[in-house]
């Protein structure tokens, strides 16, 4: 069935304020998982709405808070997230640090034990934004089994880098495995197959049936490449935010264990050398223009895609699973209308 933008929005901001979270929490929270639906990524979207509500209920997510800021050095807040929503906790601390920048030329947020993010995306944008180069890195479960290897032992580990420039940000976001484990989720709730090659189930024999790969291990993506950049990140996120290593880590994926995985946030002054933006712009105008592999395939640069599916969202509103859609209507005391003008 067919969603708008705003519909989607009302929904997610008044079933999180019925579960006590503030207008300004719920609406955030909201935005983000909205925002990876136009993206056209549902596996971070409004199928993660369900969990986090139970994960509120369960008393395993603390609607209200902001967590606990701490300044570690000059250039570096450290966070204790109190089992708050994912980006309240990030946008909080990000904000908070932001106004050092020029001064500092680079400073860094640490955070542990808040709850899942969602898109890496949104948080660099918002750095780029201010007009810095945004890095985000985060940790997760054990999701991923090493190169060579059966057993889940490293989180998805994802990165996303930001940065401004005269134009729209250039804007990279990936998991370091071959996928996100949400995306294989996605695929068992809606009762597909994934594609070969993704998963192993619990057994280590490699898998399509997504409920099968749930209990098993995503792939890294790009084989030694993958698997270096993601165990490398594991450590990183670990040593900086002073969060779980992935064996230990939970709470992303469930609705009953508190999260305890980290976030780390850089944010960078960018050169001030003269034309630089436009410099920028008109290099990443020139790889979009560069001679494409496939005729009617034209070049695009990490953050086009992404861009392009927002604003058709925006206009046109967006597919979402009708079971969905009934599920979190009938969680909510008002009826949402989906998208009036619109078939389902």
């Amino acid at each position: 069935m067919h969603v708008s933008e705003a519909a989607a929005l009302a929904l997610a901001t008044r079933l999180l304020e019925e579960h006590g979270a503030p207008h300004d929490h719920a609406a955030l929270q909201a935005r983000v998982l909205v925002t990876a639906e136009m993206k056209g990524h549902p596996s971070h979207g409004l199928y993660r709405l369900p969990r986090l509500v139970e994960r509120i209920e369960r008393g395993v997510i603390d609607p209200q808070t902001k967590g606990t800021q701490r300044w570690r050095a000059d250039a570096v807040l450290e966070v204790e997230g109190s089992s708050g929503f994912g980006p309240i906790v990030a946008m909080s601390a990000i904000e908070r640090l932001a106004p050092h920048i020029p001064d500092l030329g680079i400073g860094l947020v640490a955070v542990r034990n808040a709850n899942h993010l969602g898109m890496l995306a949104h948080y660099v944008e918002a750095i780029a934004a201010m007009g810095f180069v945004g890095i985000a890195l985060s940790s997760s479960e054990a999701l991923v089994h090493p190169l060579g290897g059966t057993r889940a032992m490293l989180g998805t580990n994802p990165i996303a880098i930001a940065v401004p420039t005269a134009k729209e940000p250039l804007v990279l976001d990936l998991a370091t495995s071959l996928v996100p484990m949400g995306r294989i989720h996605h695929y068992a709730t809606t009762g597909r197959p994934i594609p070969e090659g993704w998963a192993r189930d619990a057994a280590g024999n490699p898998t399509t049936d997504p409920e099968r790969a749930k209990a098993g291990a995503i792939a890294p993506f790009g084989d030694a490449k993958g698997y270096g950049l993601g165990i490398a990140l594991e450590l990183l996120v670990a040593a900086l935010a002073g969060s779980a290593l992935a064996p230990d880590a939970h709470g992303t994926l469930d609705s009953q264990s508190p999260c305890n995985k980290g976030d780390v946030f850089i944010l960078i002054e960018p050169s001030l050398a003269p034309g630089l933006p436009e410099r920028l712009s008109t290099y990443l105008d020139a790889v979009r223009a560069s001679p494409p592999a496939g005729a009617g395939e034209p070049v695009l640069v990490p953050g086009d895609r992404a861009r392009r599916r927002r604003v058709a969202a925006s206009r046109n509103g967006f597919e979402i699973d009708q079971r969905l859609w009934e599920d979190l209507n009938a969680r909510s005391r008002p009826r949402i209308l989906a998208f009036e003008g619109q078939r389902s």
